[in-house]
């Protein structure tokens, strides 16, 4: 088993750390990307510091109670802060999940992740990911050696929760400051509070408190596609470009003009209330359509989404629903890689009401 999931990781350019654990426990692997939770402030009471410093040994090294809940394995897919994380490491990282589940090398897995994007690279993982297992998402507000760190906490919940078989079907999970929140769902909503994230539609699906999850919903409240995107077919492709443009009172189409003349595939407005633009956005937009570019009207606004009952629709538009403007933009990405019919990638929408 050894040997086969290094031979996978050596292709990957990864570097495998082994940990200790009894065969009789869940096995745990945690693959670690960098952010705050590995970062390291100097001196510690400042809040100024420098993320993805720490290593997935290190991590571990710092909650030794995990293995008593779990046999533990780390991997290093990438040390960065996660507002350099791209397209390319997703898809690496949906690999590296996909080998370690099909060849049955663990249970569950855990992913340490910057939080500012890290909702994104969670629900590009839910899209890809075709196995049941336990996926779980966790990170930190506060770097590692700050006062009331919070980034061992989470990681022990986060580990408990991927032992945990009420987690398995449930899709890609987010777990912080002891809530539990489904991939698609969840957001962040505060720069830099420890209680920073939240799911503005629907709440969290539950809580974890020391290792011990409850969740609120007696069905999984994830939402999955009609054809799973294979992370296979995708593993040697670059994604179709699609870019986000922000609408405000006075915008212009100036930025919206300048992408597709660029090149871009796709093109999701964060609108105004609900999913609404200006006039230029508005009629470049149609003309983008018109020449084949994907266009998917969202909304900046936190809660309610964006509906079919739009002011001004017009033919070939796609909405939304519950998608943020950043997870639009994931979906449309993989959606075009399947279809360029607005009336197909609606229907991939329609899946989050």
């Amino acid at each position: 088993m050894k040997k086969y999931i290094l031979t996978v990781l050596g292709m990957l350019c990864l570097s495998p750390v082994w940990g200790q654990g009894q065969v009789t426990k869940p096995r745990i692997t945690i693959i670690a990307t960098g952010g705050t939770i590995a970062g390291i402030a100097a001196p510690p009471a400042e809040n100024a510091y420098t993320p993805a410093q720490l290593t997935v040994e290190t991590l571990i090294r710092q909650v030794p109670q995990i293995n008593n809940k779990a046999s533990v394995k780390g991997i290093q897919l990438c040390n960065i802060a996660s507002q350099y994380m791209t397209p390319r490491i997703w898809i690496r990282l949906a690999r590296v999940v996909d080998s370690l589940f099909s060849g049955d090398h663990c249970d569950g897995i855990v992913v340490t992740h910057g939080t500012d994007t890290m909702e994104e690279t969670a629900f590009f993982l839910d899209l890809v990911n075709s196995h049941e297992n336990p996926v779980v998402f966790t990170g930190s507000m506060r770097p590692s050696n700050s006062p009331g760190a919070d980034g061992p906490a989470n990681l022990y919940n986060a580990v408990c929760l991927a032992a945990d078989r009420v987690a398995v079907g449930k899709g890609v999970l987010v777990v912080m400051n002891d809530h539990i929140f489904s991939a698609s769902g969840v957001t962040k909503t505060h720069t830099v509070n420890p209680q920073a994230f939240e799911n503005p539609n629907r709440g969290p699906m539950g809580t974890i408190r020391g290792g011990i999850a409850s969740l609120y919903y007696p069905l999984c409240e994830k939402n999955v596609v009609d054809e799973r995107f294979s992370i296979r077919e995708l593993a040697n492709t670059d994604l179709p470009r699609v870019d986000i443009v922000l609408s405000y009172a006075g915008a212009t189409s100036l930025l919206f003009d300048a992408l597709v003349e660029n090149g871009a595939d796709g093109i999701v407005i964060a609108g105004v209330g609900h999913g609404n633009y200006s006039y230029q956005i508005e009629n470049s937009a149609k003309k983008a359509v018109q020449n084949g570019v994907a266009v998917v009207r969202a909304t900046r606004v936190l809660q309610g989404g964006v509906s079919s009952d739009t002011e001004n629709p017009f033919e070939g538009q796609i909405v939304s629903r519950s998608l943020s403007p950043q997870k639009a933009r994931i979906l449309l990405m993989l959606a075009l890689t399947v279809s360029h019919e607005p009336d197909t990638i609606q229907r991939m929408f329609d899946q989050y009401p």
